[in-house]
């Protein structure tokens, strides 16, 4: 924490390593886990956003003559988590919107470090929303009568009107590409209706009523949608939607677990020698503020979800995770019959020993029965409702996939073994048995992959996925697949080109093209339609590799680098200046080093044996894995400047196997096929080494 002083106040910032906040994993696993919540109890119904609001007379009277809200972090923090809990109560234990099935939220934190909630509610059935006429009975989108509800109407004034933006105001945050990314001013509506994008639009009637708003004058097109009851107890931006088609609901649930805002902050001192510190400059870290701290500190909830959703473990006989203690004897360890117990073979266990646990599938199981991971053991269910998510498994993972697709059908198997036995025979692979079991049949295993996953992923992820699929596992009937899941896999440019199915179509093709390139594959080897290159501008057809490299920022320190050239500057100084000046004429350059390490300091860094595909064991005759039609080649081909740094830890045989598919690549019987090579690294630090590398011929070459 440190402080900086600007006259009587004291301004503190927090600098806190992300592994402290959690990182884009753990987003993932809840967003997983909420949309599980979707399957099981189906759409939400509503949500709600509410934001901190500094003039909330519990943190005003509380203020010392003088202060601000801004330095009073700790009010700030216990004030909103107070009207959180009332929030709560309202929701949940008066139910005030009806019986509550389920529910999930996140906290987050402005940049100026004002928290807020992003809360989803599922309704029981019988309760749920699913009619235009019950919007109104819970959203209202107009301004309030100033003579009959003179409270409300001054309450949704200050925190409920959007903008200005638009015309108005181009220089608004909410201004992209000259038009207001929430689509405000909305259209009059004298009714509330279902939009076709699956999202309401609200009643919003032309009556003439009108408000000076931060100096426009606006109308109800520019009302937030509120719910009165909560915006009179709260007196605070709370804004209210209805969840009211399944189109919207995975951008809802992406956009609550979309992560933290993130930036970058460089920061030297103007005293002295200036001094190049690597490892500081390129910590993993992220600006906290001090509301966020202390919300933190006080150990308050950042998200909640319930009921709550464990993740179910899966993994092939004899694959298990096995944990232990740093200190632990390892000999100890392997022989304690527990260590080797999971979820997966317990359950195998009690369905063999329990009548009871044999009616469940292995997902139903958390239902009836508690996992207690000390002696672990499931014992019977007793209160508290929770649901359960076998870890998801691609097609790629082979046997791992089929085994979770057989515990998705069979019921109260004994063993692997028996998971492995179909009408009385045993199958050597999980795979032939979900085949002869008729879960490989015309394809349906890999359709239920895709309607899985149509669930989870967003339509960018599925397009991947079908790709992967297209791939490696081979599926009969190709146009059936893409027939079936086209409207999930192009949702996304649906929205993009609402009156345009034909741009839509050629935007999903070649985005399934971009990731079939990535493995050396393309469209046109597939029964799918055909792409037609002039249709479609948003995704060019240059392959995933170049497509990266060519769109890299150029950081400016880097750009002015060349300019700041000296003799105390090191080798990774030389190198930025050198991808920079190449990168900033539009050329490509590829910066690769033997190391991970060494990798991470590298503007856009590769490893070299993940660029070139080298293999782990080389000689003197062997090249490396790259073909000449897939998409690394295409992206050597027009590189202008490659750069390898830490060579010499590596092998020369390694280096001579670049050298040989270099050659034959470009055609070009010179050292790398002409490109532009530089070698870099300390031969200090492998003395024996580099005296062979002086008798070797490349060293000399280069």
């Amino acid at each position: 924490m440190a402080g900086e002083c600007r006259g009587e106040k004291v301004v503190q910032r927090v600098l806190l390593p992300t592994s402290f906040i959690g990182g884009p994993r753990d987003m993932r696993r809840h967003y997983m886990n909420a949309m599980t919540l979707v399957q099981y109890f189906g759409r939400p119904d509503i949500f709600i956003t509410m934001t901190c609001n500094t003039e909330w007379v519990e943190i005003q009277e509380e203020l010392c003559e003088g202060q601000l809200p801004q330095d009073r972090p700790d009010l700030v923090t216990r004030v909103f988590r107070a009207k959180l809990q009332d929030l709560k109560d309202q929701i949940f234990n008066k139910e005030i919107f009806g019986p509550i099935a389920a529910h999930v939220f996140v906290i987050e934190f402005q940049k100026r470090g004002l928290p807020h909630i992003h809360l989803l509610v599922i309704l029981k059935e019988g309760h749920k929303i699913t009619t235009p006429d019950q919007y109104d009975r819970f959203i209202y989108a107009e301004l309030p009568d100033k003579d009959k509800q003179p409270h409300l109407n001054e309450l949704v004034i200050r925190p409920m009107m959007h903008g200005p933006c638009g015309e108005n105001r181009r220089t608004s945050p909410c201004m992209k590409d000259d038009q207001c990314k929430f689509h405000y001013p909305r259209p009059f509506s004298n009714k509330s209706i279902q939009g076709k994008d699956g999202y309401p639009i609200y009643r919003r009637r032309n009556d003439g009523k009108t408000v000076n708003v931060r100096g426009m004058n606006m109308n109800n097109q520019w009302v937030v949608p509120y719910n009165p009851y909560l915006l009179m107890r709260h007196n605070c931006h709370i804004n209210v939607e209805v969840c009211s088609g399944v189109k919207g609901i995975k951008y809802l649930y992406k956009y609550i677990y979309k992560g933290h805002d993130g930036c970058a902050v460089y920061i030297e001192s103007d005293d002295g020698e200036k001094i190049v510190d690597e490892i500081r400059n390129f910590q993993d870290a992220r600006w906290v503020s001090l509301p966020e701290a202390l919300w933190r500190i006080y150990e308050f909830n950042l998200s909640e979800m319930q009921p709550p959703v464990i993740n179910l473990q899966l993994h092939l006989p004899v694959n298990q995770a096995m944990y232990y203690w740093k200190k632990q004897n390892l000999r100890n360890v392997m022989a304690s019959d527990t260590v080797k117990h999971t979820m997966l073979t317990e359950y195998f266990r009690m369905c063999s020993i329990d009548d009871d646990a044999r009616n469940y599938l292995y997902r139903e199981f958390l239902e009836h029965y508690v996992w207690n991971p000390q002696p672990k053991i499931w014992t019977k269910r007793k209160t508290r409702s929770v649901i359960g998510r076998i870890a998801i498994a691609n097609p790629r993972e082979g046997e791992r996939y089929y085994e979770r697709l057989l515990l998705n059908h069979v019921r109260g198997p004994f063993s692997f073994e028996d998971l492995l036995t179909v009408n009385g025979k045993k199958c050597e692979t999980f795979k032939e048995a979900a085949k002869q079991g008729g879960l490989l049949e015309s394809d349906n295993s890999i359709s239920e992959c895709l309607r899985e996953a149509v669930f989870f992923k967003m339509p960018s992820a599925l397009r991947s996925l079908f790709a992967t699929i297209l791939v490696r596992c081979n599926p009969t009937d190709i146009r059936n697949l893409w027939e079936t899941y086209y409207d999930d896999m192009s949702e996304d440019f649906r929205r993009m080109h609402r009156n345009s199915p034909a741009t839509q179509l050629q935007c999903t093709l070649k985005s399934v093209n971009y990731y079939l390139e990535s493995m050396g594959k393309s469209v046109e080897k597939y029964d799918l339609p055909k792409i037609n290159q002039q249709s479609c501008q948003t995704i060019t057809s240059e392959c995933r590799e170049t497509i990266e490299e060519t769109s890299m920022k150029v950081p400016v320190e880097d750009y002015e680098a060349q300019s700041k050239w000296t003799c105390g500057t090191g080798k990774t100084f030389l190198y930025c200046a050198l991808l920079a000046n190449v990168r900033s004429r539009g050329m490509i350059a590829l910066a690769t080093a033997t190391s991970g390490v060494a990798v991470a300091i590298l503007p856009g860094g590769r490893t070299t044996h993940s660029r070139y595909g080298i293999p782990l064991q080389t000689n003197d005759t062997t090249i490396t894995k790259m073909s000449k039609q897939s998409a690394a080649t295409k992206l050597i081909g027009q590189a202008k400047l490659i750069i390898w740094d830490k060579a010499p830890m590596t092998k020369r045989q390694t280096i001579e196997t670049v050298d040989r598919s270099f050659r034959d690549i470009m055609d070009v019987n010179v050292p790398f096929g002409g490109k532009v090579m530089v070698f870099g690294g300390d031969f200090r630090q492998v003395l024996q080494l580099f005296q062979n590398l002086q008798e070797q011929r490349w060293l000399t070459q280069v």
